[in-house]
């Protein structure tokens, strides 16, 4: 069988010409010459005719945007929502380099292994989907027999229209259709299905989501989004999966073509359990838990402590964010409370922290393992996790000259005094371990598995005094550090520039991305507490949410 792809493959999506469109030497369109995101040919935003801009103050917030590939975990989430399968689509697909997030899409290369990953993939759920007990969900109508070309074309305008994230147009539906010629040489109906599938999964607009637009008049690098555009901006933003159908039929009506409208969708979507699996994973990538190097049980453990914490400060009980490190009791099993060193509960659940000098997301394992050696706690690694990560500040790389893996105390010397001999008292060393050591220092009473201990390595003779300093400020542990760094009012700004690394998809920032994100931290408040479900409601309530700028040529 024969499977048709769409635009050539992955990397070779051609958009309508440059005349009409100022983005269509990027990969923009598909080789029938529609507007791969219009909404169908027959709609009034085909027509191209330039739209009023926006007030100048919005047009200096808008962010460059490129084509952006799903990551394999959105692959597997969109295949999942599309058709109910399960797949792993990082085993096949091209890996998503972390940055910390796993989206940037100056990384995402064309590739013939992308190819080659696509149509394997594709095969596969396509084979999935139309098992005996999916299939009759999947198609969503009986065929009268193999030829039937009304069922067929029920099923395009459907299954197609959530793959695509926009209505089919008649084009579309004209050369998807004739791959009912398949059942017409098996005299099996499904097959025809099957290759369908595999089709519109190898489609450009499936593998990519790709922003086209319409041109501002007098502005020719900025353009206006339709509301299926925003929908899809929004849909894998907040649940890193395809548009539903509800989303999708508020496109189509015209419910995302203003602030208000979008704020409204995205509540709606914050009450769905995906949008906690999402910030969860923002969160992961972020603080960099998302893999753990320990056995799956403690793992698994981890894990679910801080999606637990996560789900309870910002959606169950709708607490300022800084309660994730403020917070006095965690969720554990009994492998993680026997870790700990807390009191066991019969079943998983919430502990109070009492006495053990643990407070907040930093005194868990998940944070504490993140950055560490193989078998042993890094100050410097977690210096630059807070200092990168919490505090958004740049830390200069080494000298090329010097290996850091190769770096470790002579047998008989404890940690605390090498650092500080060969990192804070050494010409040339100091600038940058001095921002970051004593951050690390402070909470070396954690192991690099978040187990406290007072003594390393079980040496006696190297007592840890865990004593740290941020900025001046002496701590110890990870309570103090995280009031240290609530304090210092540099969280509210860092969070929202994560947030927006992630929500675009881009690790470097340009000025008019600090402008976006200036903007929004002003709406939501700058200084104090706030509420990480509001920041996200003033971002894609934003103007400047429904515009993307061109890429500026290299």
């Amino acid at each position: 069988m024969g499977v048709l792809v769409l635009g050539g493959g992955p990397g070779c999506y051609v958009g309508s010409s440059a005349d009409e469109d100022p983005s269509a030497g990027e990969e923009t369109g598909d080789d029938s010459g529609n507007s791969g995101n219009s909404g169908g040919s027959d709609s009034d935003s085909d027509s191209g005719d330039p739209t009023e801009p926006p007030p100048v103050e919005v047009l200096e917030r808008v962010g460059e945007l490129g084509m952006r590939r799903l990551t394999a975990a959105e692959y597997s989430a969109t295949v999942r929502d599309l058709l109910g399968v399960d797949v792993d689509a990082a085993l096949l697909l091209p890996e998503d380099w972390r940055q910390p997030f796993d989206n940037d899409y100056t990384t995402q290369n064309a590739s013939q292994a992308l190819i080659d990953g696509a149509e394997l993939l594709a095969a596969d759920v396509a084979g999935l989907a139309l098992e005996p007990g999916l299939r009759d969900a999947t198609v969503g109508c009986t065929p009268a027999g193999p030829t039937d070309a009304a069922c067929f074309q029920e099923f395009l305008a459907r299954f197609g229209r959530r793959a695509l994230r926009r209505p089919l147009s008649e084009d579309d539906l004209s050369r998807y259709g004739a791959l009912i010629s398949e059942a017409e040489e098996t005299g099996d109906f499904y097959d025809a299905v099957d290759v369908a599938i595999r089709a519109l999964l190898q489609h450009p607009e499936f593998l990519y989501r790709i922003e086209v637009g319409t041109p501002l008049e007098g502005v020719p690098d900025v353009f206006a989004l339709n509301d299926y555009e925003v929908a899809t901006r929004l849909s894998y933003m907040l649940w890193g999966s395809t548009p539903s159908d509800t989303l999708l039929d508020l496109a189509e009506d015209d419910g995302l073509s203003d602030p208000e409208g979008i704020r409204a969708a995205a509540e709606d979507m914050l009450l769905d359990e995906r949008a906690k699996a999402r910030v969860g994973r923002f969160h992961a990538l972020w603080l960099g838990y998302e893999t753990l190097p320990h056995s799956p049980d403690l793992t698994t453990a981890m894990q679910a402590e801080t999606q637990a914490l996560i789900d309870k400060v910002i959606f169950d009980d709708a607490m300022p964010w800084q309660e994730l490190l403020r917070s006095s009791e965690t969720y554990v099993d009994t492998t993680l409370a026997e870790h700990y060193g807390l009191p066991a509960p019969a079943t998983p659940g919430w502990v109070d922290y009492a006495d053990s000098g643990r407070r907040g997301l930093l005194s868990h394992g998940s944070f504490l393992s993140a950055m560490s050696k193989i078998d042993d706690s890094s100050p410097t690694k977690r210096g630059i996790l807070v200092r990168t990560r919490l505090m958004c500040q740049v830390i200069p790389p080494p000298p090329p000259t010097v290996d850091v893996d190769m770096v470790e105390p002579e047998e008989g010397t404890c940690k605390e005094d090498f650092y500080v001999e060969q990192h804070l008292n050494a010409p040339g060393c100091v600038s940058c371990h001095a921002l970051m050591d004593p951050i690390g220092l402070g909470l070396e009473n954690y192991d690099h598995t978040g187990a406290f201990r007072t003594v390393e390595n079980d040496d006696e003779s190297c007592v840890i005094t865990g004593q740290g300093e941020l900025d001046g400020s002496p701590f110890s542990g990870p309570a103090e550090l995280s009031e240290l760094l609530i304090d210092s009012g540099s969280l509210n700004r860092c969070v929202a520039e994560q947030l927006y690394r992630f929500a675009m998809g881009r690790t470097e920032l340009a000025p008019v991305d600090a402008s976006f994100i200036d903007f929004v931290v002003e709406q939501n408040g700058a200084e104090g507490d706030f509420d990480f479900a509001a920041l996200v409601l003033a971002f894609v309530s934003e103007d400047a949410f429904r515009y993307r700028r061109n890429e500026a040529a290299q």
